[in-house]
């Protein structure tokens, strides 16, 4: 039963987590997903923040990342991030957080849009599937 359950988790995400580790090369340029042993779950860049554990996460807490005042702003306010936000995110970073914090002069620091809004949840769901919860 326990097996069973990272699929399950993946599912109620909402997408593909197979379709979403495809899908997640193109995030790797900047992020990689490190288990909290120093495992590389993928091994990929450094100028995002590590997106292992990223589900339910308040936004701009990892430790070993400087996220912008807008971003750290956006988690302070209540952003823990979940699907829903996560797809609004991806597509328009910036607008994203003008949004979120009301502040029209605000900006992310993550430049990448993503354009094709529905490949947002099997990403979510890959992220899910390599979490903590999600049995990596």
């Amino acid at each position: 039963m326990l097996l069973a359950a990272p699929c399950a988790m993946a599912q109620d995400a909402g997408g593909d987590p197979a379709a979403g580790e495809k899908d997640f090369n193109q995030c790797k340029t900047c992020h990689s997903i490190t288990d909290a042993d120093g495992n590389d779950i993928v091994k990929g860049g450094k100028v995002g923040p590590n997106l292992y554990g990223v589900v339910g996460r308040q936004a701009g807490t990892w430790d070993d990342f400087k996220y912008s005042e807008y971003m750290v702003a956006a988690g302070e306010s209540g952003l823990e991030w979940n699907l829903e936000d996560f797809t609004v995110y991806v597509q328009d970073p910036t607008a994203f957080l003008r949004d979120y914090i009301d502040d029209p002069k605000a900006r992310g620091k993550m430049t990448f849009k993503l354009t094709k809004a529905e490949k947002a949840p099997d990403i979510w769901a890959y992220l899910v599937s390599v979490g903590p919860e999600g049995g990596s």
